[in-house]
């Protein structure tokens, strides 16, 4: 059998559209190297729909304006342009960043170490879904959104459960005979957070759990 290599960037597009036919999402997976395969069905789907009671507790945390970093095809994003909250999303993917900007989000394509507007003045960042682990460099990407918030702002973030520590990784997608290429990628449990954020300038304020998701906020420490 042969394997069809296509870039991440793509894969991904495709793996967003595959939401949209009957079981499509069940087939696609995250491969990691020299490790296990683990279903993205349930991820994708979430990615897909509508803010649920768990986002939207993790939203009232969030301060005023809010930036999505790595916001996907924008639920969160969507859910704060609804309740008339100033807020916008970044992400690289053009599809994903099409899909916000079609249900009413505002919505950048670029990379969250790219320039962005308001730099040092918004009041939250939300590293939502993992999305502490874009770049496999958890204590580079705070130090970041710190620069991006201002003196009293929060970063919020989805961490892995207790235990799980804190490693980088390479991962790649795959479904079928489709493989994406490798990209870098971090996890960071909840009981692990506090020595990154501490290294990028950052303190913990709080941590909770709901609905089997883990969380933290995350203060300037000066």
């Amino acid at each position: 059998m042969s394997l069809a290599i296509a870039p991440a960037a793509d894969l991904y597009a495709a793996a967003l559209a595959s939401t949209n036919e009957p079981g499509g999402a069940r087939h696609w997976y995250a491969r990691y190297e020299g490790g296990p395969r683990r279903s993205l069905g349930e991820a994708l789907r979430r990615w897909c729909g509508t803010a649920d009671p768990t986002d939207q507790d993790l939203l009232d945390r969030a301060p005023g304006a809010v930036l999505d970093a790595g916001c996907g095809p924008g639920r969160l994003v969507i859910e704060l342009a609804r309740q008339g909250r100033e807020a916008a999303g970044v992400d690289t993917s053009r599809v994903a960043v099409r899909l916000a900007r079609t249900a009413g989000a505002t919505a950048l394509c670029r990379s969250i170490f790219d320039p962005v507007p308001g730099e040092g003045r918004w009041d939250s960042v939300l590293l939502a879904d993992g999305n502490i682990g874009i770049g496999g460099d958890p204590v580079a990407l705070l130090a970041r959104c710190r620069a991006i918030v201002g003196p009293a702002g929060r970063v919020l973030v989805e961490l892995d459960p207790p235990g799980t520590g804190l490693r980088a990784d390479r991962v790649r997608l795959e479904r079928g005979s489709q493989q994406g290429s490798w990209f870098d990628w971090a996890h960071v449990g909840v009981d692990a957070v506090a020595e990154p954020a501490a290294r990028a300038g950052l303190r913990v304020e709080e941590t909770w759990e709901r609905a089997g998701r883990s969380f933290a906020a995350l203060g300037r420490a000066s």
